[in-house]
């Protein structure tokens, strides 16, 4: 059979057009794994700026931790840092509105697309927050910073992963409701309310309220005081002093939501093991739990070093990438 002209012409626009996909996928991807990487940046400048200026850094540390909230640091101690993280959040920005702007030019692309528009959504949010963000007593606003940087990583790997070639064929295998999969949702919900957990301690600098482990100061499970302390959003008025009632009950419910992800999590990703797709994830969940719990009670352990409690916060941004690469999966 002789193939007619108009039909080869559409078979060649047809090949064109699928590798002319193939080449933006591959160059979302491309920009999703740096802007990734870059994400994780942002998150480890803005712990650094937030622990560092609040006294964490000093001396006579413990003593002076959060004495930001009672006077103003020097602005010339880290002017260079600040003007690395906002030239760090700005490339970020860029990067995020042309990996947005690939993903929905025609012929769009709705797989990395919608991700990819719930992280301008974010970076945008984040913007207009920073014009709060030198005042460390809004801890609203200090809290969703937080919160924002783990999203920034969490999106941005998220569209990596919608490139995949694979992903876009619709080669993904439906997921069948089982033990394991309710197991792993269940271990999605305790990671999620540890690192809210985290953010408020650091939104609200109560890193002193708890200098014991296992225990907090004496105690295992937060008292009537301690719950009717945590107003976690009343703004600050000066430092909270040790051993604050409010903040061991924050410290508690953190470290007895952190023992439960372990678990959880740790289950789904042990089962997950046994398939070869969720195999490396899964893996890499099991080595990421264990290590995060230990940065943080190496941070109680150690007088609450500065770069552990950098490296607490970056671990638990690749922990939530790690996540959603074994969701995905």
């Amino acid at each position: 059979m002789v193939e007619s002209p108009t039909a080869g012409r559409a078979g060649g626009g047809q090949r064109r057009l699928i590798a002319s996909q193939a080449l933006r996928l591959q160059k979302i991807r491309t920009i999703a794994c740096w802007l990734t990487a870059l994400s994780l940046l942002v998150v480890l400048l803005s712990a650094w700026l937030r622990l560092a200026a609040a006294g964490l850094g000093c001396a006579d540390w413990p003593a002076c931790y959060a004495q930001l909230l009672s006077s103003e640091p020097p602005a010339q101690a880290f002017g260079p840092l600040r003007l690395l993280h906002r030239a760090t959040a700005s490339l970020a920005l860029l990067l995020v509105c042309h990996l947005a702007w690939l993903c929905w030019r025609r012929p769009s692309l709705p797989s990395p697309a919608r991700p990819a528009s719930a992280l301008v959504l974010l970076v945008l949010a984040l913007a207009v927050l920073g014009f709060w963000s030198s005042d460390p007593r809004l801890v609203l606003v200090s809290f969703l910073n937080i919160l924002g940087g783990l999203g920034l990583v969490s999106f941005s790997w998220r569209v990596a992963l919608a490139s995949r070639p694979e992903a876009m064929l619709g080669r993904a295998v439906k997921a069948r409701p089982g033990p394991p999969r309710r197991l792993l949702q269940l271990g999605s919900a305790a990671l999620s309310l540890t690192l809210i957990l985290g953010a408020l301690i650091g939104a609200r600098y109560e890193a002193l309220a708890c200098l014991s482990l296992p225990d907090c100061m004496g105690h295992w499970w937060p008292t009537a005081d301690g719950w009717a302390a945590m107003q976690v959003f009343a703004a600050l008025n000066g430092p909270p002093p040790a051993g604050e009632a409010g903040g061991i009950s924050l410290h508690l419910l953190h470290r007895w939501s952190a023992l439960l992800t372990l678990l959880l999590l740790g289950g789904a990703a042990w089962q997950a093991l046994a398939d070869g797709a969720t195999r490396k994830a899964a893996m890499a969940l099991l080595l990421l739990l264990p290590a995060q719990v230990m940065l943080g009670a190496l941070t109680v352990i150690s007088g609450f070093s500065l770069w552990l409690a950098i490296a607490h916060a970056c671990c638990a941004a690749v922990l939530l990438a790690t996540l959603v690469s074994l969701l995905r999966r």
